[in-house]
């Protein structure tokens, strides 16, 4: 099942009917109260990436359930959040201005480190590409100019674990021991298709 799709902006417009359109999409597949609670937390966070843009942005979100593939019994939730960055140039600009250094960061933590995989696969040329903030983006092909990419959350937590012990994989990993996002989620996908921006975050139950 799948809701429909709502229109959402930085200045809150829609974000009250994604959040029931979610609620009724759980009450639909018969969830507990705490595992509603826990599917708008995560849907809350989202909106969070889009309410912390100053400045008119906007964005289309749905949620959906399958069936795991592999155990029929469990539920899989993703809630997607998807930007046509040609036609929303404002959000396109403030992402790129978002940094995790920066004194005026809208976003803290694991959540502004997702808006940094963003702006990187968005500016392919710039030099923080190689940086940590990059770590877990992948390249699934190209067609003339434009890349298909695709950033995972699981792929990310594996490679910060492998750098062992230094300062900023240290300081990495507190950030995701403090998300709620990373807590709860299975799973959190970036991909940038075509000018494209969409954000899923998966839950199973």
């Amino acid at each position: 099942m799948k809701t429909k799709e709502i229109e959402i902006s930085s200045r809150g417009s829609g974000i009250r009917e994604a959040l029931a359109a979610t609620e009724e999409l759980a009450s639909s597949a018969n969830l507990g109260k705490k595992e509603t609670l826990r599917l708008r937390l995560l849907a809350e966070e989202l909106f969070g990436m889009i309410r912390g843009i100053t400045g008119e942005a906007e964005a289309l979100y749905w949620a959906e359930d399958t069936l795991h593939w592999m155990e029929k019994t469990e539920l899989r939730f993703s809630l997607h959040m998807a930007v046509d960055t040609e036609m929303n140039k404002e959000m396109r600009r403030q992402l790129l201005g978002v940094s995790t250094t920066g004194e005026n960061a809208a976003v803290k933590g694991f959540m502004s480190r997702l808006m940094d995989v963003i702006s990187t696969a968005l500016s392919p040329r710039d030099a923080e590409a190689a940086d940590l903030l990059a770590v877990g983006m992948m390249n699934l092909g190209s067609t003339g100019s434009t890349a298909d990419c695709i950033w995972s959350m699981q792929r990310y937590k594996d490679e910060v674990l492998a750098l062992g012990d230094r300062d900023d994989a240290r300081e990495t990993w507190d950030e995701l021991e403090k998300s709620i996002v990373a807590k709860l989620a299975d799973e959190v996908r970036v991909y940038i298709r075509s000018g494209r921006v969409e954000l899923v975050i998966d839950k199973s139950f």
